[in-house]
């Protein structure tokens, strides 16, 4: 799967084991867990592939705090003990939001993913 990021901090998180490793604190296990979820999603044919990884716990993003999230998914960086989501967005060919994103039709589909964020989305 292609990934694209929302901003060069978001991809050097992602791609950096010393941007992550800032980025958790100095946490080595979270630093290697979510490399090792990028790179599950780069090997990934289309969003299908992680979906049905029950461990990656892919799921929609509400809408909160009057932000809109119509559209957005997250997964776990670890567990969902850990409060860490990689935030994504699906992207059509045109490198585009799907509108309306309706991930059960499309996941067998979506083969560009833009990593928005790498957050305590829930906090």
């Amino acid at each position: 799967m292609e990934l694209e990021f929302a901003s060069e901090k978001v991809r050097l998180q992602c791609t950096s084991v010393k941007a992550a490793t800032k980025l958790f604190g100095g946490d080595a296990v979270l630093t290697r867990s979510l490399l090792a979820r990028i790179n599950a999603l780069s090997k990934a044919e289309t969003i299908k592939d992680i979906i049905v990884q029950r461990n990656f716990r892919f799921h929609d993003l509400k809408n909160k705090k009057g932000r809109n999230l119509e559209g957005y998914f997250a997964i776990d960086v670890k567990t969902i003990r850990e409060p860490w989501r990689i935030i994504l967005q699906p992207l059509n060919e045109e490198k585009g939001p799907y509108v309306p994103c309706n991930i059960d039709e499309l996941a067998d589909r979506i083969r560009i993913v833009e990593i928005t964020e790498v957050s305590k989305h829930y906090e």
